[in-house]
């Protein structure tokens, strides 16, 4: 199974995550410190029928990873959704 994975920092300091299926909300948290904690917390709740997960920062998806490369790669996986979230952001003039 694929999830879906949206974290969003909308007070701008702490994040937040929820992991969906479809549309349906499996599980989440709120008040995490950084966007790697969100990723961490959201695949360690993951059942083992889920192989990868779509990542999407602040509704814009950054790719989907099969869950043994977010592991091993998990900051540059955060840094490329922050990254590809605020290039989209600034090509539609800011957020």
């Amino acid at each position: 199974m694929i999830v879906r994975i949206d974290i969003d920092n909308t007070d701008g300091e702490l994040f937040e995550y929820r992991v969906t299926d479809q549309a349906e909300e499996l599980y989440g948290d709120t008040a995490l410190d950084s966007f790697v904690e969100c990723l961490v917390a959201a695949i360690e709740g993951m059942a083992p029928h889920m192989v990868a997960a779509e990542i999407a920062y602040r509704g814009v998806v950054s790719g989907t990873y099969p869950l043994t490369v977010i592991g091993m790669s998990i900051d540059q996986v955060a840094e490329h959704a922050m990254n590809t979230t605020a290039a989209i952001e600034e090509a539609m003039g800011g957020r």
